[in-house]
């Protein structure tokens, strides 16, 4: 006889907990026994394979932080510029000189959002190139270890 009191499907936190738990992929991959596989190499290339790629992230996001810094300080920069040049606006009265003087600041200030534009776009690109750069470094280091171990099992 069951006892009424208790539910019939229970819930067991660390039999669930034993069911999520990541393999160790060297320990999973002892009991399979490839001749001329070096399982070791196999796991120790996905671990740098890892690496490479939490480095690449690291370099993107150290790049486009720095981006979004340049982007901030452009924008008040550009701000604080706008809120000067609507003051003038304001305390200037009409005519061919004013007309021509603000013509001159849109000019400049076109003129220099085209080279902060240019800036980010070379920053973004440096960003871009840096983590591409660790990843097929990684891969070509991938190529010849892959060599390497065709090699030895050809042997």
């Amino acid at each position: 006889m069951t006892n009424a009191n208790q539910f019939p499907f229970a819930f067991n936190a660390d039999k669930m907990r034993d069911m999520f738990k990541m393999p160790e992929l060297d320990k999973m991959f002892e009991q399979m026994q490839v001749p001329n596989f070096d399982m070791d190499a196999m796991v120790k290339a996905q671990q740098k394979n890892i690496q490479a790629l939490v480095e690449a992230n690291q370099a993107a996001m150290s790049g486009y932080q720095e981006i979004y810094r340049r982007q901030t300080a452009l924008v008040e920069k550009q701000m604080a510029k706008a809120k000067d040049q609507i003051s003038d606006l304001q305390s200037q009265p009409m005519s061919a000189e004013g007309s021509s003087k603000n013509l001159e600041d849109l000019k400049s200030t076109l003129d220099q959002l085209s080279s902060d534009l240019q800036e980010m776009s070379e920053m973004a690109q440096k960003a871009n190139t840096q983590a591409l750069d660790i990843v097929r470094t990684r891969f070509e280091e991938g190529l010849q270890e892959f060599k390497a171990a065709a090699d030895k099992a050809a042997r």
